[in-house]
């Protein structure tokens, strides 16, 4: 009779502490980097307390649902990456992560009661994704985040932007995109916003004279130059006739860019000059 095949686990794989020295390697600027990323870990290894002296820790792609309190004794951690597991909770210990300036959390199962308030403690913080989640909500200690320059909230479930994060002051990357953001108390319609990396929304009544009257200039100008080149035929070369994305899209790229990452102006609000505040207009070529 043949042998009966053993049952096979559903467990995820265990990593043992030969595995994980063997997974430890150091990357060109020196810094050391532990790697058990797309392993099928399922459970936080506890023998990782054994390299706690690492800077670099990534268990992406992976199942784990928990992270474990004893994460705040990885005090050298200056780069975390738990993108695309099953984490639902943040444990309140991340705070002591005071040395971390990257953090991934990407297309996980966060809510937002699992983003505790410690988090605003990363006070080195520079990235921090979130995208890919289901928060609605960010706690208020995030505007302690100081050093923070990249904020990633794509795909949440997010209906203004948070208050917190526009007194960030060195913030100068937003993503949004894919939230069911609310403009004047209706649903933005998806099909008609046009794809941009940052927006800040800013009532007249808060703006400086200063800043009110640059943006009604700009403002101005812009549709001065629509109505100037309205008349213009546009020929496309190769084409007997260009599609609506091409025609929708034309007025943009016949705009000189006036900020090399995007494309945009950006007009700095003196009124919160303090707070480094930049409100965002539409591009217009200088007449």
């Amino acid at each position: 009779m043949a042998k009966e095949k053993k049952k096979v686990s559903s467990k995820g794989r265990k990593i043992t502490l030969k595995v994980a020295r063997n997974a430890l390697k150091v990357t060109v600027d020196g810094k050391r980097r532990l790697d058990l990323s797309n392993m099928g870990i399922d459970t936080f290894p506890k023998c990782l307390l054994k390299l706690a002296a690492v800077e670099e820790l990534d268990l992406s792609r992976n199942t784990l649902k928990k992270i474990p309190d004893y994460i705040g004794q990885f005090l050298n951690l200056r780069w975390l990456d738990l993108h695309s597991n099953q984490i639902e909770r943040l444990p309140e210990t991340i705070g002591q992560l005071k040395g971390l300036c990257h953090l991934n959390l990407c297309n996980n199962r966060l809510s937002s009661g699992g983003i505790p308030a410690e988090i605003g403690r990363l006070t080195s913080l520079r990235s921090l994704n979130l995208g890919m989640n289901r928060l609605d909500h960010l706690p208020g200690s995030i505007a302690n985040l100081q050093e923070l320059e990249e904020l990633a909230l794509f795909d949440n479930l997010f209906t203004a932007v948070p208050e917190s994060v526009l007194c960030l002051p060195t913030l100068t990357r937003l993503n949004t995109k894919r939230n069911p953001l609310l403009g004047t108390g209706e649903p933005a319609d998806t099909e008609c916003v046009q794809p941009m990396e940052r927006l800040y929304l800013v009532r007249e009544e808060d703006l400086c004279d200063t800043c009110l009257r640059k943006c009604r200039e700009d403002r101005q100008r812009l549709d001065k130059w629509r109505a100037d080149t309205s008349h213009v035929k546009t020929r496309f070369s190769g084409l007997i006739t260009p599609n609506s994305i091409a025609r929708q899209h034309q007025a943009v790229w016949r705009c000189k860019p006036h900020h090399k990452e995007t494309g945009m102006s950006i007009v700095p609000n003196e009124k919160h000059c303090a707070m480094n505040k930049y409100f965002m207009l539409e591009e217009a070529p200088k007449t």
